[in-house]
């Protein structure tokens, strides 16, 4: 009998470990070793491999593989790497444009050697391809993260499906690297805003009018920190005035949100703020319907308490600043975004614990409440509501020009202007904004652009000089899910009954010239809110929604003009919200899906807008991001809800397959990248327009991805069969798996089918 092996205690082997996990689980632990017979003499603390890797001049003369080389006969193949110095070859090697990724566009020899753990080093297996370097180059990143000097890395966290490894990577770690919070332990990170140029980089929170609590709490935090030199101020009852609003532009700071009350270990009490997801890049706060769509992908992760926290912020925001915000920065006092809470509300009810059902009813009352109030006091309510055709509108409140942007970014506005005074364009700013100066086609223009903000489409020629006398299709459809989602939860869950415990104006209905110029207004705790009411709403809601904006000729929803009283036929992707949010006909979905989806189909999804609508674009007249080619992941899981709704799932599954393509073929050929938005007809997401592109400057390792893009393929999976995801993984276009082009406009026919070449596409964008 052989004798029993006796290893030290505590040792780990590498066969023992689970192999495609997070990284803190797999490089977290203790060192681990193989089980190779040297076991004494295992160089795992010493990698000295007897031949140098072969790299630049010399890597063509590597000997060609022989039959004693290494092979994973028995089990997985592992590799015995010093991490530091390898990190140095594969950049050295592999990395010619200097940007610290590999990708498909680097022109290094795409090959690299490295020594088997089971031989102690001394035998060699190729690494080869831009997937598995950039794989190693991530993974080494990741192992120095976790302050490892030399690892024993399995073959198989390279060869990885890519759909599972991104899927794995947002769930584990992009979701984490995504997460703030605001309290005394969250605000260093919170209040980095890369979009602050005052020069002033010490912190500034506001905290809201009536909590005290929260502002002695705040400046409790100053004082036990004085290294952040932390600015805590209160803000007046009503927030959003655009005169005070103004005056914060010279002194911008992040804006306090829900905070949980906490035992301090101490036998008192203390306040923790609520974690929340942010868009990552440049967007550093929360944002309105980013956190939607967000949402929607940290459900399908299992992140319940997550989304459920932001919701607490988005109560605590129309409770305290009036409305759901653009952002939670102090700029953004007068500007909101699209209205998702009813929907992203309802969703997380049903997903959570049913343990105890009255504590989720007191929840999603809180939320209803809430909703009905942004509803009365910011939809419904003067100068969003045109009272004439009853269509809400994108028209915020705000003075000056808006701080957030880049500096450049209005120059070619301007500079009319600054001429005209005779002083530079600078100056002019200043002036402009203190009110010294007056031009009342730049307040005009400046009305339409903070519109365009609120939108979410900033910025669009759809919207040019227009946005806020619009009412768009994609906020009709919106507000009519509102008042489903509210009209629904009070029957449903509420028994019909719904008391408002805020004092508040409602609005008149039906809307009407009249009924908005009679002063009087029904005050919100005056009766019960019953659901029959809010099923008219959105009855009227789809009556104008039909009289206004459906377009029978085109088979198309429009904007329409509530100045010029006429449609604008400008061809958005968003004609087909409706579909998600239930109010279109059958026979308008029906002409929608047959006639007018290939019009916004390309090989990478939908994008935003038709070529057509766009118009020409030159120097003089640049791209806008929101139109096309991009495509943008709300319009994605929009179009596809929206089908399979209505009970078009094959082709929500086809425009989902595109997206998810045009993600994973990114992903695997430039370093993991998941960036902000796409060119969807090139496939690629080397933008350059307006801002350029978010999510894509990163060093070895993606470490965030982007927020919407993230939840856009975690949910496109969901609607993919295995067989789709298994192609999807392989990289397969659209055009072989579908079979056919048939879907493609016809212009865009040999362009997109014949340049399905990932290499290809990239080297077209970086040419131009």
């Amino acid at each position: 009998m052989a004798p029993a092996l006796n290893h030290p205690t505590g040792v780990t082997f590498v066969d023992e470990r689970a192999t495609n996990v997070d990284a803190a689980t797999y490089y977290g632990g203790g060192e681990s070793y193989t089980r190779s017979r040297t076991y004494s003499t295992s160089l795992i603390h010493g990698y000295k491999p007897k031949k140098a890797p072969a790299f630049e001049e010399d890597w063509h003369l590597r000997p060609r593989r022989m039959s004693h080389d290494e092979k994973s006969v028995t089990g997985p193949r592992r590799f015995l790497i010093d991490v530091e110095e390898t990190i140095r070859v594969v950049l050295e090697q592999e990395d010619t444009d200097g940007d610290f990724q590999i990708s498909v566009t680097d022109a290094g020899p795409k090959m690299m050697a490295l020594g088997t753990a089971t031989s102690n080093g001394f035998k060699t297996f190729d690494i080869r391809g831009t997937y598995m370097l950039s794989n190693l180059l991530q993974e080494l990143a990741l192992a120095r993260d976790h302050n490892r000097k030399r690892i024993v890395l399995d073959e198989a966290r390279l060869t990885e499906n890519p759909v599972d490894r991104l899927s794995r990577m947002i769930k584990n770690s992009f979701w984490h690297s995504l997460t703030r919070r605001i309290d005394g332990d969250g605000l260093e990170i919170i209040t980095a805003d890369p979009k602050n140029r005052t020069g002033r980089v010490n912190p500034r929170i506001y905290v809201p009018h009536g909590e005290p609590a929260m502002a002695e709490y705040y400046r409790r935090v100053a004082r036990e920190k004085p290294h952040m030199n932390l600015d805590v101020q209160v803000l007046p009852e009503k927030p959003d005035d655009p005169v005070y609003v103004k005056s914060l532009n010279t002194k911008p700071g992040i804006l306090a949100l829900a905070m949980n009350e906490i035992d301090d270990a101490k036998g008192g009490k203390t306040l923790k703020g609520i974690p929340f997801i942010v868009p990552g890049a440049r967007f550093n706060e929360l944002y309105n319907w980013d956190s939607y769509f967000i949402a929607l992908g940290l459900l399908v992760d299992g992140q319940v308490a997550m989304a459920k926290g932001m919701v607490d912020h988005f109560i605590f925001e129309i409770k305290h600043y009036g409305k759901i915000l653009n952002g939670s920065r102090s700029y953004y006092l007068c500007r909101t975004q699209p209205p998702f809470l009813t929907d992203m509300a309802l969703q997380i009810y049903n997903q959570l614990d049913r343990s105890d059902m009255e504590a989720n009813r007191q929840w999603l009352k809180r939320a209803i409440q809430a909703a009905i109030k942004e509803y009365h006091t910011v939809w419904v309510a003067e100068p969003r509501m045109d009272p004439k055709t009853g269509l809400s509108r994108y028209r915020p409140d705000g003075l000056g020009i808006p701080p957030e942007t880049e500096a450049t970014h209005f120059t070619q506005i301007l500079e009319p202007f600054a001429r005209k005074h005779g002083i530079s364009v600078l100056e002019f700013s200043e002036k402009y904004n203190n009110g010294s100066i007056k031009e009342p086609d730049l307040d005009e223009y400046f009305l339409h652009d903070r519109a365009v903000r609120e939108s979410g489409h900033d910025t669009t020629y759809r919207f040019e000089k227009r946005c806020a006398n619009l009412g768009t299709i994609d906020l009709q459809s919106l507000l009519y899910k509102y008042e489903v989602d509210i009209g629904t939860a009070i029957r449903e869950v509420f028994d019909d009954e719904l008391e408002l415990e805020e004092e508040f104006d409602l609005a008149p209905f039906p809307a009407s010239v009249e009924s908005y110029a009679n002063p009087y207004r029904e005050r919100s705790k005056s009766r019960v809110q019953r659901s029959d009411e809010w099923f008219e709403r959105a009855d009227f809601r789809k009556e104008m929604i039909d009289k206004y904006l459906w377009n029978e000729q085109k088979n198309l929803f429009f904007d329409y003009d509530t100045v010029q009283e006429k449609q604008i036929l400008y061809e958005s992707v968003t004609s087909f919200w409706p579909l998600w949010a239930g109010c279109a006909s059958e026979e308008q979905c029906w002409k929608l899906v047959t006639q007018s989806l290939r019009k916004f189909e390309v090989l990478g999804g939908v994008v935003s807008g038709t070529e057509e609508s766009r118009g020409k674009i030159s120097l003089e007249r640049p791209n806008r991001q929101w139109d096309y080619p991009y495509a943008w992941p709300p319009h994605q899981i929009m179009l596809w809800v929206g089908l399979e709704r209505y009970g078009y799932l094959d082709d929500a599954q086809r425009l989902a397959y595109r997206f998810l393509y045009m993600m994973t073929t990114a992903f695997v050929d430039f370093n993991g990248v998941v960036p902000e938005k796409f060119d969807a007809v090139k496939l690629s997401h080397l933008v350059d327009a307006e801002y350029g592109n978010q999510g894509i400057d990163f060093k070895m390792v993606p470490r965030e991805g982007f927020g919407w893009m993230n939840s856009a393929y975690q949910v496109g999976l969901t609607f993919m069969t295995s067989h789709m995801r298994r192609a999807v993984a392989a990289c397969t276009s659209p055009e072989v798996f579908f079979g056919s082009a048939a879907h493609l406009q016809p212009p865009m026919l040999n362009a997109n089918v014949s340049a399905v070449d990932p290499l290809g596409l990239a080297m077209e964008n970086l040419s131009v």
